[in-house]
């Protein structure tokens, strides 16, 4: 493996980023993924998201937000080929300590149930799974 590097995510990696969703199972995509929506929550959450490339091609992503009071992890994708190498938990890590500097101290995301994948990584890494909340959506 050669040079991996992360930094901050910007709209103008959302070619690589939306290929890497549609190939990682377990990311569920929506309108709220277009260029524009992703735009819109880039310039909201500064310095939040992040990506990982290696050679110029994105390998992994991570879409976190927060509402002032809690953080969101969204869409952790990482390439088939680079994972159980850290660069998950490593993005991870860099959006707790972000959230953590804009006073917030709790952070949460969703998976799909059917995800095993990703339900195993997040349990590896530490997170609680809540079998006391039920979610709701509608659309508007």
């Amino acid at each position: 493996m050669g040079n991996i590097t992360m930094r901050s995510m910007v709209i103008g990696d959302y070619q690589q980023v939306i290929n890497l969703w549609e190939k990682t199972p377990g990311i569920g995509l929506s309108n709220a993924d277009s260029r524009e929506e992703l735009s819109k929550f880039l310039e909201k959450n500064k310095g939040l998201s992040y990506v990982c490339e290696e050679n110029n091609e994105i390998i992994a992503t991570i879409v976190c937000g927060q509402d002032g009071r809690r953080g969101y992890i969204y869409h952790l994708a990482v390439n088939k080929d680079y994972r159980l190498k850290g660069l998950g938990r490593k993005m991870v890590d860099e959006c707790l300590i972000k959230l953590k500097e804009l006073g917030i101290d709790k952070c949460h995301l969703f998976v799909f149930e059917d995800n095993d994948v990703g339900r195993k990584f997040w349990d590896r890494i530490g997170w609680t799974q809540r079998e006391e909340i039920i979610i709701f959506s509608k659309y508007t």
